[in-house]
């Protein structure tokens, strides 16, 4: 994921559309879902990845209802929004490093067959969520960061499946570590992107005259 796909042009003039609010309720609604589903199900299984996508469910179903609170202001309000969360997904990735440095320290074995039906649930939403963005992930920097969010999420799910079956076939748990680590860096990358564009359009938003902020 380079620098370059992060790139987007900001439509200041443009109204946003009723279906996108829709598909933001739609994605609030299953992102909170899905975090209640992996939490219980990551502790039961000891899986340092599912709960990572549990806690990264919950932050995403705070965007999203955040992304609805700014949705009719202005590109400035849009823009410190994204900025915000393009910060809470580089939070993320960091407790991502944290929790899965503790459950290699500690030794923690999963269980495989958890992991693999509570992965398969949430890359079914993820898909889903990200099907329903997929249309508005060329807008302002609020609506990419919405969309690489649902992205990175559907492709942590396929790392959690693959994780699901190292830690089955090698009867270690260092699979789910592995994948851990890579959800991290997705989670890095993607805030380096958003924080990049809005702190671009934050840039902007200052050229233009006050009452337009």
């Amino acid at each position: 994921m380079s620098a370059h796909c992060c790139h987007a042009d900001t439509p200041t003039g443009k109204p946003i559309p009723p279906s996108y609010r829709r598909a933001l309720w739609i994605a609030l609604v299953v992102n909170f879902g899905m975090f209640l589903v992996e939490m219980i199900g990551g502790w039961g299984a000891g899986s340092a990845s599912l709960l990572a996508d549990a806690v990264d469910f919950f932050g995403d179903a705070a965007n999203y209802a955040l992304s609805l609170f700014v949705l009719s202001l202005g590109l400035a309000w849009r823009a410190r929004t994204a900025l915000l969360k393009g910060l809470s997904m580089g939070a993320y990735g960091l407790y991502v490093l944290v929790q899965a440095v503790w459950n290699g320290w500690h030794g923690v074995l999963p269980e495989a067959g958890t992991m693999t039906a509570i992965g398969a649930l949430a890359l079914i939403a993820n898909v889903s969520v990200a099907t329903l963005l997929y249309t508005y992930r060329g807008g302002d920097a609020n609506m990419r960061s919405v969309w690489l969010c649902s992205r990175n999420d559907a492709i942590g799910n396929l790392a959690i499946l693959l994780a699901a079956a190292g830690v089955f076939g090698t009867g270690s748990g260092w699979p789910d570590l592995l994948v851990a680590v890579v959800m991290a860096g997705l989670g890095l990358s993607a805030a380096q992107q958003v924080v990049r564009q809005a702190r671009a359009e934050l840039r902007e938003v200052a050229t233009q005259p006050l009452h337009s902020h």
